[in-house]
Order: C-alpha cells, then structure tokens, then sequence
C-alpha cells in the first residue's frame, strides 16, 4: 500500500491568492530591479567582464585584508580579494588587466604572499584570462541565448496547446529576422532584446496565443527573480549562471506543461464548467506530483549546494532559486495569466454581440 502524500479530491482555491502572489512577485522583481540600477547592471564574473582570476590556497587560514596588504607591492591596478570555500584558507583574487605583463601574475603573486605573509606555503590552484573583447561577446551570446530560448518555447506552446503552428512560427521567424538585421546595426544588445521581448508580449496578445503567453510570462518572472536575487545578494553572473537560467527555464516549463495538460483535458471533460474553476481543479489534480518533482529536486540541489564545493556553488545556488521559484510560478503566475487572458477574451466577445 502506498503512502498518500496528497490526498485525492483536495480543493485548494489557488486563483482565490493570485492577489498575493502577483504582489509577492511583484516585489521580489521590483526589489531586483531597484538594486540592478543603484549597482549599474548585474556583477558579471570574468567571462563576461573580461580580466584575471586567480585562485589562491594557503597552508593555514589568512583573511582578506591581509592579502590585499600584501599585494600591495604589485601593481594589479583595480583588484579583488574574495574567500573561495570555507575555512578561510582559500581565496580568488580577481584584476581587471588582461595586458602581457599578466603573463606571469601567478609567480608574482606567490613570491609577494609567501615573502608578506609568511603563514606557510602558497599555491596557486588556477590563473584565467578574458580579454574585454571576448568577454562583451560572450556577455551578448548569452542575452541572445536567453531570448531565443523564450521565443521557441513561445512557439512550442502555442503549436502544442492551441494549434496555431503556423502563426507562432511566422512570429518566431519575424522576430529572429528583425533582431538580426536591429543588431547589424550596433543597437545597444540591452535595449534590443527588452524591445524584442516587449514585441513578443504584444504579438501574443494580439494574436491570442493565452498559453504561450502566460508561459513565457512564467519564464520570464522566474529570470528576472533569479537575477534580482543574485544582484541583491552581490553574486556574479558568469556562463555557468547563464547555463542554469537556461536550465531554470526547461524546469519551470516542465511543471507548466503539466499544469496546461491537465486544464486541456478538464477542458474537453468539464466544458460546462466555469474556467476559473477549471483550472483551480487541474493545480489540485497536479499538485502531488509537482510538490513530489520538486523536492526531490531541491533534495540533490541543497546537497550539491552543501558539500559540493565553491566552484559550482553559483550555479547550484541559480538552479535551488530556479527550483523554487519555477514550481511557484507554474502556479501562481502562468495559469492566474491564463484566466486573465481568458476573461478579457470572454469580455471582448460580449461587447462585439451586445453591439
């Protein structure tokens, strides 16, 4: 006999709290937004900022200021000094120049620690470089590689969803051909993809697409919390973090297509019923599995976050957020969005047969 984890015939008025989670939601993203203008945009880790990273390791604990003291006597213009683990006898020590007078900065940096410190051996466990250049073209793949993702689950939902293949697909295609020729033309990336997500919305709306729009809504609430909180919390956005945000995204799209199967299906079998209704019963159907999918998920993310040590510890951290907020948002964000859509439908239809 199986344990029930949740029982059969539960009836949580989820659409009942949309008030409170869209003021939650709205929150956390303004909070995330506040704190990416006060700090001029994301802190973005060497693959994108372009610079230096060495990683330092003691034979016993020193701090933070005793190495930037001793590194006074090199001239690593603007420099950092951030702890790498637990222990406090690790540390990453990052430099803005990626000149060749860096070419042997890790013999520098051990002679100078060894020679001011004098608290026992110094290795250096990895030296990277990123030229400026090569890091502003990592940082505008990886903008591009965000949106294009969104705008082929766009067209995934709409196809799978409502039918409409051809019309999302003519949508996709017009949007990758106006953002191309846009970028030929030095428009500033930032303003270039929020224009294009903006137009994407728009089209949506117009077209009617509800589950592609309040899926790619969902997506984009769970993006933007994930990089409100890593900008609040002062964390780096690096290549690994843009591969978790992808992999947020397949996650949270993951439990909203469960969700959206279900209200398919109540959909054919309930068609008497009020919508509002309808999907309040297909969260409940759903929720045992989508509660048991993603704490079995969190279970392995906390571990790795846990013990699996500095180097991945960014990206556990983006995917535990992802984790969260994208079972969340599958919820609370993209079916509320659903019944909205579907109400100011509904609203439209009335107003065109009363005339």
């Amino acid at each position: 006999m199986g344990i029930e984890f949740i029982k059969p015939g539960i009836d949580i008025d989820f659409l009942g709290h949309k008030k409170w989670a869209f003021i939650v939601s709205g929150l956390l993203i303004l909070l995330g937004i506040i704190s990416l203008i006060i700090k001029g945009g994301p802190r973005y880790g060497i693959d994108f900022a372009g610079g230096t990273i060495v990683q330092v390791r003691f034979e016993n604990p020193v701090s933070a200021d005793e190495i930037r003291n001793g590194l006074k006597k090199i001239s690593l213009g603007r420099s950092a000094v951030q702890p790498f683990g637990h222990g406090g006898s690790e540390y990453l020590i990052r430099a803005k120049q990626t000149s060749g007078e860096l070419k042997r900065l890790s013999d520098k940096i051990k002679d100078v620690l060894e020679e001011e410190l004098g608290k026992g051996g110094v290795e250096i466990r990895r030296v990277e470089m990123v030229g400026p250049k090569v890091g502003k073209d990592l940082r505008r793949k990886a903008l591009l590689a965000l949106f294009y993702a969104i705008l082929a689950i766009g067209v995934y939902i709409s196809g799978r969803f409502e039918m409409k293949w051809g019309i999302s697909a003519a949508v996709g295609i017009s949007l990758l051909v106006i953002v191309y020729f846009l970028s030929l033309f030095d428009v500033p990336l930032t303003f270039l993809v929020i224009g294009a997500f903006v137009t994407t919305l728009v089209l949506y709306i117009i077209l009617n697409l509800k589950f592609a729009l309040g899926a790619v809504i969902a997506l984009m609430h769970d993006v933007f919390i994930a990089l409100g909180i890593f900008s609040l919390m002062d964390k780096e956005i690096d290549l690994p973090v843009i591969a978790a945000l992808l992999t947020i995204m397949g996650y949270s799209l993951n439990d909203t297509i469960v969700v959206f199967d279900r209200i398919r299906e109540n959909l054919r079998k309930s068609y008497k019923e009020k919508f509002p209704n309808i999907i309040n019963m297909s969260i409940n159907e759903t929720l045992s599995r989508t509660i048991l999918t993603s704490l079995t998920t969190l279970l392995v993310l906390i571990s790795l976050f846990i013990w699996g040590g500095g180097v991945i510890h960014n990206f556990i951290f983006a995917l535990l957020i992802g984790a969260i907020v994208g079972t969340y948002s599958s919820i609370f964000v993209a079916s509320p969005v659903l019944v909205a859509l579907e109400q100011a439908a509904s609203k439209k239809y009335k107003i065109k047969t009363s005339r």
